[in-house]
């Protein structure tokens, strides 16, 4: 097979496996396979295993055909990719992914490998790690204006940038209003995911998604792990959360070590081939 896809919560990706895939995976393939009118469609490509030094390395592609550190739910599509296809043992449930922002720990918790656990590591609020513009600062609660409105954001980086802004109400249009302004702002070097959140309670929150190099998005792992953590160090909420999003809900946890773990849903869609035809034009 060329391809592998599959969702969690409405987020949807490809697996490539390159052992299978004859063809250099360009930015313009990327592309066009996430094109949802010309493609397959999807938020992005998981291309992978890659084996390097005895480790599983995992390469995140958003749609745009830009290259993203890290992916919760990435992440864990394709864990359930490798159990799928028998890369690993059925029998190894605990296993790691080499991503370009470190190595993640991972775990299967069902027989079928649809509902998996990922350990996705620190969150740190200090503004040249994320990274954010300006003097060396944690970036919380800082004024924004977007439209000539002042937002209050809260900034951090889970391996990946995200800009959090609490409201009482939220929208998804909104957030189509502010989300590619502020991911194109200034004071993000290296762009940024943007999430708009409402606390419900202290042990449920709700966000809306605009995801760096994809558009708005129904569901994100590290956009969930980023809402909860910004959401912590406001002193809003405990924990343990559940994070409802358009797509639906997953669970967040801070564990020992600041460590948050994502526990959620993955199901496949499909496997199949490319027509050489779809590749006219491209280049090699």
């Amino acid at each position: 097979m060329d391809f592998y896809k599959y969702q969690v919560l409405g987020n949807d990706y490809i697996v490539i496996n390159p052992s299978e895939f004859k063809r250099r995976l360009t930015p313009a393939r990327i592309r066009l396979v996430c094109n949802r009118n010309f493609g397959l469609g999807a938020c992005g490509i998981l291309y992978g295993p890659i084996f390097e030094k005895g480790k599983i390395k995992l390469r995140i592609f958003n749609s745009d055909g830009s290259e993203a550190e890290k992916s919760g739910n990435g992440i864990r599509i394709f864990a359930k990719y490798l159990y799928d296809a028998k890369i690993i043992s059925p029998a190894t449930l605990d296993f790691k992914l080499e991503t370009l922002s470190g190595e993640v720990a991972v775990k299967i918790l069902n027989n079928d490998a649809t509902l998996i656990a990922v350990d996705m590591g620190t969150v740190t609020f200090q503004s040249e790690k994320i990274p954010v513009k300006g003097k060396k600062r944690e970036v919380i609660n800082e004024p924004l204006k977007i439209n000539d409105k002042e937002y209050k954001i809260t900034c951090l980086s889970i391996g990946n940038p995200h800009c959090i802004i609490p409201l009482n109400k939220i929208s998804k249009e909104l957030l189509l209003e502010i989300g590619p302004k502020i991911e194109h702002h200034q004071l993000f070097p290296n762009r940024v995911n943007v999430q708009l959140l409402k606390v419900i309670d202290r042990k449920n929150i709700r966000i809306e998604i605009w995801e760096r190099g994809v558009g708005y998005t129904l569901a994100s792992g590290s956009s969930s792990c980023a809402a909860v953590g910004a959401a912590n160090r406001l002193g809003l909420v405990d924990k343990k959360v559940k994070v409802f999003m358009p797509g639906g809900a997953m669970t967040v946890e801070i564990k020992e070590n600041n460590h948050f773990f994502l526990i959620g849903p993955v199901s496949k869609i499909a496997s199949g081939n490319f027509a050489n035809e779809f590749w006219t034009g491209l280049k090699d």
